[in-house]
């Protein structure tokens, strides 16, 4: 989730008894004193038989199974939607780039549109319940200061340092930083699909983002390193790890579309105080841009991008991490850099290799690996409903 150019970078079961239909009584059979149906009638020469009359009903085998698999399955659905806007921004945020705009301020002004946009949806969406957000203030000030300005931060200070795709593979490294922490605190191990899956999805964005070079450049151009750029990298790693996390907790009756718009705008406000500081570099052009051939008014790419590429994206990416948790839609999440890779590919007619293919095959088989696993048996994860 964070800007790139070209490309954009940046989780239910069903209660048993839900499923039980108390049975119907026939109009034809006695009852008790005590209102419930009596047994059958027992002949004089045998005592009578005890007809159970309380206690739930077995419910019918796969039933629940069926709910959550499709409850996961539209989560699924909402977080490749997620990933998809994610990755149109960056087609439409080149042109800003290369026209004058620094990434600080066109990150800064399309969260800041994006989220002024969903404000009438989330007011609405509370239906004037303020106290929802005020029980969800610290998980909105972690969306704001650390989803997304503190993680904008961290890694626009690493590309100051490193090249783009050495700090992309670091940053998406967030998956694994979220197995290892429900494996610390949980003190469970893994289950083998789940490690099979976080080697095979890191090991295709690898192939898309180090060796693809969709920024130009290489993961092996050591002499490129710098120690405070990995650090900085790997402080945004940890952003995007805390941005599942905090968007995956329970809502307690705040809207996604709340949570995003809060968000929102306080990492906006947060990042447009770093810029006027001068933190970080804050420079615009309110020319016209190129664009599929093409010269268009500026604020027409970044309006695109605040509606679609951030404030749907948004929305769409804490929903899905509801429903699937924190662990699973990062892994979803890893998708972003492949579709931008085809955005760039199909719209501005950049290079994309067969490594890059391949590696956006393994992320998807990677996926598929995690998901395998049974929710039942699986380590509990942090954040996840």
């Amino acid at each position: 989730m964070s800007e790139v150019a070209p490309d954009t970078p940046p989780t239910c079961g069903v209660d048993a008894a839900s499923t039980y239909t108390e049975p119907l009584i026939p109009r034809s059979t006695p009852a008790t004193s005590d209102g419930r149906a009596a047994g059958p009638a027992t002949p004089p020469s045998g005592p009578a038989t005890p007809t159970p009359t309380s206690g739930p009903a077995t419910p019918a085998p796969g039933r629940p199974l069926r709910s959550a698999g499709n409850h996961t399955t539209r989560g699924l659905i909402i977080g490749v939607a997620a990933s998809v806007a994610f990755a149109t921004s960056g087609v439409f945020i080149k042109p800003l780039l290369e026209s004058g705009w620094s990434p600080a301020a066109a990150v800064t002004v399309r969260a800041g549109i994006a989220g002024l946009a969903l404000l009438p949806f989330a007011i609405a969406a509370l239906h004037g319940r303020w106290s929802a957000l005020w029980r969800a203030r610290w998980r909105v000030l972690g969306m704001g200061l650390v989803g997304v300005g503190g993680t904008q931060l961290a890694y626009f200070a690493a590309l100051q340092r490193v090249p783009v795709s050495t700090a992309l593979l670091i940053e998406y490294l967030a998956p694994l930083i979220l197995v290892v922490l429900a494996w610390a605190t949980t003190r469970r191990m893994p289950k083998a699909v789940v490690l099979a899956g976080s080697v095979v999805a890191i090991a295709g964005l690898i192939l898309v983002v180090g060796l693809g070079g969709a920024a130009g450049d290489s993961v092996g151009a050591a002499a490129d390193l710098d120690g405070l750029g990995l650090i900085f990298a790997g402080m945004a790693a940890i952003g995007v790890a805390a941005y599942y996390l905090i968007a995956a907790r329970p809502s307690d009756g705040l809207p996604s579309v709340a949570l995003a718009a809060a968000g929102l705008i306080l990492g906006s406000t947060a990042l447009g105080l770093l810029g006027a500081l001068g933190v970080l570099p804050f420079a615009v052009d309110f020319g016209t841009v190129s664009l599929f051939g093409g010269q268009l008014p500026w604020w027409l790419p970044l309006v695109f991008v605040a509606l679609v590429s951030t404030a749907f994206a948004y929305v769409a990416s804490i929903r899905a991490s509801e429903m699937l948790g924190s662990r699973l839609m990062s892994f979803v999440g890893l998708l972003e850099v492949v579709f931008a890779s085809l955005f760039a590919w199909l719209l501005l007619g950049e290079n994309l290799t067969p490594v890059q293919l391949l590696g956006g095959v393994l992320i998807l088989a990677g996926i598929a690996l995690v998901r395998m696993e049974k929710r039942a048996d699986a380590p509990l994860e942090p954040g996840s409903t």
